[in-house]
């Protein structure tokens, strides 16, 4: 369950904002030298000097008829430039629109696909030689919704004579997608640009999704107009049959499609990755079973399209193959040494490590060695051997960058100033000479700069965060963070706000917000921390205690068995932990009334607030959940399956879990909210937990919000959504000491 909620607010707050927002599906491009990154300013492409000279306007807004331009993208030679505008979005991102190609030496802008529906082409890329672009169209549907990449087909376009060929065909069918992905592969496995050039231009290597064989999902929309209309989503639900894909090359010259062959077709699998080889015309395919805890990495011949295994990695729980390097590194792993050997993640000592495979001798070595995780690999600079990345071995709310060399041997060095003490992303240039720099805590507002490496110096003097940062601000904060240890011995960190001008011999309201679930960490030490965006008002000047923390199975840097605790345990589990830390809670700070305790959280947080309701009635008396999943056998196969097993072996853990099953026992104040177009977790679930309620005579309020999706942010609901949380809190759990 991607949470698309957590990741939309993690970039708010951890992309440096001197990157324009266009760029964050991308790396951003520097120049051959690395003293400059290309950015836009004023809808003009700039290169900005990574040592403070003046910018240089690169395309200026006039020579592109004033496009409002989101993002670009650089041939080779950067004689040309790919510009994207007009663009619409596609379930969660912006990545169907228009393209332009400008070219520097004729000085010349011309549309490409313009006989094409407007705002129909997706991942247009230029090939090696620049005489070509590659791109995804839509083709129009009456059946499909229109957020959807039904009927999508790969299309190469001559840039010296403007003639189109279609390389792909979704002909007799509405449903099957070529060069990009269905609803599940994006969500799941952030899956999205679906096709690629290989080295020399000759071939096109692309995923199809044959849709056909997915049930539909309809959502009702009956406010456009007097009759209600159905809205189709492709949508794979848990036990149903895993969505067929399937991993085809181009052959340029004859246009000849040879399909990849990774092993037994009768089984069912997923293909989350694929790559070219550097210096090959082979691919690099994963393919993984349907319990997801099996991966093996195939090499396939793109001629013949015979494959033959390189190298597995299993799991008893599953294998997490979330996309763990930068853009640029799309298939989730880092070639090195020319090709010959690459890098690439796994837990199989216990923690998330880095290792190196080389793929003629298939041995392999540890990089990152040591008692703690790897958050995220960033960068590996090639001059000096060494590999980048996050990690935060000594507490796991906050994230720092550490250096190791590639031979495994020694101590990772953290590159991090110390006395910056919180959250810091990067991201780093292609050969690792500088990095753009975000870092923020909980007192201290989000700050970005561009530091040089190794020796993360400040590049501009004005941006030395040591210099800026003010850590007297920490007394002033009222928010703290602490450690628990519960009665079943499970430690966890999380943070509390206090009540401002706090009495110390009254007793004061809680409100816990929870996630609890592997797609999230709330417990963070970074800005934002504390505060309650569905509040109208100060939870803390209005006399609230505000708590979180994480449990086993949340994505804190604790270790595989801490993480994958929660297997075939969601709903189980991680709500224990919530309840017994509550307790833990109330133990521990003496001024909570534990007669006023309510609970909150969205997506996988809405399903822990109604299992705490439901299963611990006497410790959670108020409860909000927003978007939940109250029948886990609702959701979809990827997500649901890969955390709780097979249903066929499983189904009683699905069952077990579910707010549902537990429903009858709710004693408290409920109010349910759900957008009824939401097409992640569908409004179903709040009907179905609505006649279950209904069944046992429970008091509850449900609250829809029409044609609104999982974010419940179109039409301008969300300063309802806040309305009616605060109105039912300071009803339900009102609010200041006594």
């Amino acid at each position: 369950m991607q949470k698309y909620l957590f990741k939309v607010f993690s970039l708010l707050l951890f992309i440096p904002i001197f990157i324009n927002s266009q760029l964050l599906q991308s790396d951003v491009p520097w120049n051959d030298d690395e003293t400059g990154y290309y950015t836009i300013k004023n809808n003009n492409i700039v290169l900005v000097s990574a040592t403070g000279d003046d910018d240089k306007i690169i395309l200026p807004a006039l020579k592109t008829k004033n496009l409002k331009i989101e993002s670009f993208v650089f041939s080779t030679s950067k004689n040309k430039v790919l510009l994207f505008t007009n663009s619409v979005k596609v379930w969660r991102y912006r990545t169907r629109g228009d393209y332009f190609v400008y070219d520097f030496q004729k000085e010349n802008i011309y549309q490409i696909g313009k006989n094409l529906p407007d705002s129909s082409l997706m991942f247009a890329k230029f090939s090696p030689d620049e005489n070509y672009v590659a791109y995804v169209s839509k083709e129009k549907s009456q059946n499909s919704n229109r957020n959807s990449t039904t009927k999508a087909n790969i299309f190469l376009e001559n840039l010296n004579n403007n003639s189109i060929k279609k390389l792909t065909s979704s002909e007799g069918t509405d449903k099957l997608i070529n060069g990009t992905f269905d609803w599940v592969y994006e969500e799941e496995f952030s899956c999205r640009d679906g096709f690629l050039f290989n080295e020399d231009g000759t071939k096109i290597a692309f995923w199809q999704v044959d849709a056909n064989q997915v049930k539909d999902f309809y959502m009702i929309n009956n406010t456009d107009s007097i009759y209600s209309s159905t809205i189709p989503v492709e949508y794979p639900k848990v036990g149903e049959p895993v969505t067929p894909v399937k991993i085809g090359v181009i052959d340029l010259e004859s246009e000849k499609i040879t399909w990849m062959n990774v092993g037994n077709l009768e089984e069912e699998f997923y293909l989350p990755r694929m790559t070219w080889i550097p210096g090959t015309n082979d691919l690099m395919i994963q393919r993984l079973n349907r319990k997801q805890n099996h991966s093996k990495i195939f090499i396939a011949n793109s001629q013949t399209g015979i494959s033959k295994l390189l190298m597995e990695d299993k799991d008893d729980a599953w294998v997490d193959i979330r996309t763990t390097w930068p853009y640029q590194v799309k298939a989730g792993w880092k070639f090195i040494n020319g090709g010959k050997e690459f890098l690439y993640v796994s837990e199989k000592d216990g923690w998330s490590h880095v290792y190196r495979f080389n793929i003629k001798s298939k041995k392999e070595s540890l990089v990152t060695n040591g008692n703690y995780d790897v958050v995220k690999p960033l960068a590996f600079d090639e001059k000096n051997k060494e590999l980048y990345f996050i990690a935060s071995p000594d507490n796991p709310t906050e994230r720092y960058l550490y250096k190791t060399s590639i031979n495994g041997r020694g101590k990772a060095k953290k590159i991090t100033p110390e006395v910056l003490e919180g959250t810091h992303s990067y991201q780093i240039s292609t050969k690792a000479k500088f990095a753009f720099h975000s870092f923020s805590n909980y007192y201290t507002y989000p700050m970005q700069a561009i530091v040089s490496l190794p020796d993360h110096q400040f590049v501009n003097p004005d941006q030395n965060m040591i210099k800026k940062f003010d850590p007297s601000l920490k007394k002033d904060n009222p928010l703290e963070f602490f450690e628990i240890t519960t009665e079943d011995n499970v430690t966890m960190e999380g943070w509390i706000v206090k009540p401002k001008n706090m009495d110390p011999n009254k007793k004061y309201p809680v409100l816990f917000y929870f996630y609890s679930e592997p797609a999230g960490q709330t417990g963070q030490n970074r800005f934002g921390a504390g505060y309650n965006r569905l509040y109208s008002g100060n939870l803390s000047e209005d006399g609230y205690v505000y708590v979180t923390f994480d449990g086993r199975g949340t994505p804190s840097p604790k270790g595989r068995e801490w993480r994958k605790a929660i297997y075939r345990n969601i709903g189980k589990i991680n709500v224990r932990d919530m309840a017994m830390g509550a307790k833990a809670v109330f133990k521990k700070y003496d001024f909570i009334d534990t007669s006023r305790v309510a609970v909150h959280g969205w997506s996988g947080g809405g399903s822990a607030t109604l299992n705490c309701m439901f299963q611990y009635p006497d410790i959670f008396h108020t409860g909000i959940a927003v978007a939940a999943v109250a029948n886990q056998l609702t959701y979809d196969n990827i997500y649901q399956e890969r955390y709780m097993g097979d249903p066929k072996e499983s189904y009683q853990d699905y069952v077990d879990g579910s707010p549902i099953t537990h429903a009858k026992n709710l004693k408290g104040n409920l109010l349910y909210i759900h957008g009824t177009g939401d097409d992640n977790v569908h409004y179903q679930n709040a009907e179905m937990l609505a006649n279950e309620l209904i069944k046992h005579k429970k008091i509850f309020y449900m609250l829809p919000y029409p044609n609104r999706s999982h974010s419940i942010s179109e039409n301008d609901a969300l300063p309802h959504v806040r309305l009616m949380f605060t109105d039912f809190l300071k009803k339900n759990c009102p609010p200041g000491g006594v």
